[in-house]
This record gives C-alpha cells, structure tokens and sequence, in this order.
C-alpha cells in the first residue's frame, strides 16, 4: 500500500476527514475550502481550493474528477478533466470547474465539488523508430470505428 500524506491549510482547517463516500468509491471527496459562496455564472470557470497539500511517492498520479451528480442536475464539471497532480507539486489542491449549464451555480464552503482518485503509472520509455507496426486501423482516428 501506497502512503500519501494529507496537510490541512489554514483555509481547510475544521473542513477534512478526507475520505470516501463509500467502502467501494475509486475517490475521495474535495471539498470547497472556501469562506463566502462563490457563483459560477454559465459559460464560466471558477478555480476552488480544496484547503489541503498532500505528498506522494513516485509513480502515483493523483486525478481530480468531476462528481456525476453535479455534471448531470446542473451540467458542471472539471474543466481540464482529469486533472492531474503529480507527485513533486506541494501546492493546495484546488478544481477548476465550468458552468456548461444556463443557470449560476452556487458553491458554499465545505461542497463536495469533486473527488481524487489516485493512479499507478507504469515506468516508460519513449524509444524513437523511423517505422512502426501496421494495424488493421492504421492512422484512422476521431470517429473512424464507427459509433
């Protein structure tokens, strides 16, 4: 098992017990580490602090994820989705999020505004070819499969 360590800012103080929604949920909840609500207008993207650092070991990504329900009832979610964290960033975690909706959408402090699951990278190595395999799809891409 992978240890991560957890650091509370100033502004997520009293917010975290940083942990799953359920036994079987891939993330953790982020929450809005904020002192006043803060409105999304349509067509806009806010950055939230999420009040917390955290330190991980070589080879673990963490990704912010939108939450399904807010994507579904009020058409918001990560911009840059996922967004990844990598493992020598020490800042405050924080979630761009974008307003696709027609309405504002309101965030208060301590709204679950996304979650962080954390991935194993695999160890690569980019090789420079002049050529490479052929496959029966080739270069065909963006839709080329049919839907």
């Amino acid at each position: 098992m992978n240890e991560i360590f957890f650091k509370s800012l100033e502004n997520g103080e009293g917010l975290y017990q940083i942990k799953k929604a359920t036994k079987g949920s891939a993330g953790f909840d982020l929450l809005a580490a904020i002192k006043n609500e803060i409105s999304i207008d349509p067509g806009s993207t806010k950055l939230i602090p999420c009040g917390f650092s955290i330190q991980m070991p070589d080879g673990i990504e963490g990704q912010v994820r939108p939450r399904s329900g807010i994507a579904l009832k009020n058409n918001v979610t990560v911009l840059n989705s996922p967004g990844t964290i990598d493992s020598d960033y020490r800042g405050e975690i924080a979630v761009i999020l974008i307003n696709h909706g027609k309405s504002i959408f309101s965030i208060n402090r301590g709204m679950r505004i996304a979650q962080l699951v954390f991935i194993n990278l695999p160890t690569v190595k980019l090789v420079e070819s002049n050529s490479l395999d052929s496959t029966e799809r080739g270069s065909g891409g963006f839709g080329s499969t049919g839907v």
